[in-house]
């Protein structure tokens, strides 16, 4: 399950995201009638079909997944959560409807109504990531029935979907995934511009992606402190987890890097910031934190995988949000530092830093969740399907996705070297 999520939250990521982009270069086009602008468009609307396709089916193997690999969580969870499913199929044949129109439609609708379609791609697209993350805030945040022995009771679909963590975690996810993607966008753009193909191309290009990625950059620490005060409240062996905080304490210092000991209850080589954790937790400095003494310890998430999936989040957000600070100051006041080289060169090496943070965090949403698959509810272990013979199935959806990363990667390869080459030509005869 990890690997296929660790696959499927790439594609559905950009997904989500990619339609923006797409839909801010027609705008630029349909308002500036620059060739340039359509240009983009009609290459990044191919990329968007692409992992649409890769989206799909990823997904489409997760659902099977769920009935295959977890079983007794479905069967009991089934009808508590299953409306944002349901809603998010919903509005996953919208995007597909409205896909059909865009790709088709040039041409052959009214130019706004066009641009419209590709909204309503990107608008529905987002829409069922954040309702597949409601499915997943339920079970950090279970909600809507009553538990009375062994029995799940007085069904309300509507709480469970709209439970106390859905909208921190959805925001969270939402700000990751135009961060991810913005920079990885920019920083293909980046690298070509860097190599002197179609520089007109890649210049308008990177200046859209970045500046998304950029913007959301600035905004996720915001979304960050709104999630770990949410967990904080509702999940505190997370919190414990995360900062590898072991003893309960008012005035609970931050703990940046160091390698967690849970046999000592110790944390060496760290940076510690007095009182921070109480406060970022809490918003008071003197505050009381959980540390993992307080929760019974067969209760106790993998405090190193925790731990350091967290940091590395941290870490190569706040990288990130760096770099937007040196871009906003190269747009606004460093007008000479926009074309440079090293500026470009930040943004190539930023390209995977994105994903490598998102693929942290749900770390440490799912790991940190352990040993709960629904959060003091039902155990991971008395979920999982008791049949033998599982490994072989891991090794075929394994295949698929590998399968799939290489048909993927090949087909933008062969994206970006077509544009590159139409693009060429057209310049070129123009020119003649």
């Amino acid at each position: 399950m990890a690997f296929s999520l660790g696959f499927h939250i790439v594609f559905s990521c950009i997904g989500m995201v990619m339609p923006f982009f797409m839909s801010t270069a027609h705008y630029f086009w349909l308002k500036k009638k620059e060739t340039v602008y359509l240009d983009v468009t009609k290459a990044w609307s191919k990329g968007v079909a692409i992992f649409f396709a890769t989206g799909a089916v990823s997904g489409t193997v997760l659902s099977f997944e769920l009935g295959l690999l977890w079983p007794r969580f479905m069967e009991h969870a089934g009808p508590i959560f299953g409306m944002p499913f349901s809603l998010e199929g919903t509005a996953f044949f919208i995007e597909a409807i409205a896909l059909g129109f865009y790709l088709y439609g040039w041409n052959r609708f009214h130019p706004w109504f066009h641009w419209l379609t590709g909204m309503v791609v990107g608008i529905t697209g987002l829409l069922s990531g954040i309702l597949v993350v409601a499915a997943n805030s339920w079970m950090n945040s279970p909600s809507g029935f009553d538990f009375v022995n062994g029995q799940y009771l007085n069904i309300d679909p509507m709480k469970a979907m709209f439970n106390a963590a859905w909208f921190s975690q959805a925001l969270h996810m939402c700000v990751a995934a135009f961060v991810s993607t913005g920079f990885a966008v920019a920083g293909v753009h980046a690298l070509m511009i860097l190599k002197g193909k179609n520089v007109a191309f890649h210049n308008k290009a990177f200046r859209i992606a970045a500046i998304f990625a950029t913007v959301a950059a600035c905004l996720q620490p915001l979304s960050g402190d709104i999630s770990a005060k949410d967990v904080a409240r509702r999940q505190p062996a997370k919190l414990a987890a995360m900062e590898a905080h072991f003893h309960t304490e008012k005035g609970a210092a931050l703990v940046i890097g160091g390698i967690p000991d849970t046999a000592s209850k110790t944390v060496s080589y760290a940076l510690k910031i007095p009182k921070l954790l109480s406060f970022m937790a809490t918003n008071d400095f003197n505050a009381e934190v959980k540390g993992l003494d307080s929760i019974p310890e067969k209760d106790h998430p993998p405090v190193m995988v925790t731990h350091f999936a967290f940091q590395i989040m941290v870490g190569l957000g706040m990288a990130m949000l760096a770099l937007s600070v040196v871009y906003f100051i190269a747009l606004l006041k460093k007008k000479s530092w926009s074309d440079s080289k090293w500026l470009l060169k930040l943004f190539v090496i930023a390209t995977p830093l994105g994903y490598l943070a998102l693929e942290a965090g749900w770390t440490v949403t799912e790991v940190g969740r352990q040993p709960w698959i629904i959060y003091g509810v039902m155990r991971t272990a008395d979920a999982v399907t008791p049949m033998p013979g599982i490994a072989y199935s891991f090794y075929l959806f394994t295949a698929v996705y590998i399968s799939l990363a290489v048909i993927v990667s090949f087909l933008l390869f062969r994206q970006i070297t077509m544009v590159g080459k139409l693009y060429d030509s057209s310049t070129d005869h123009k020119t003649q």
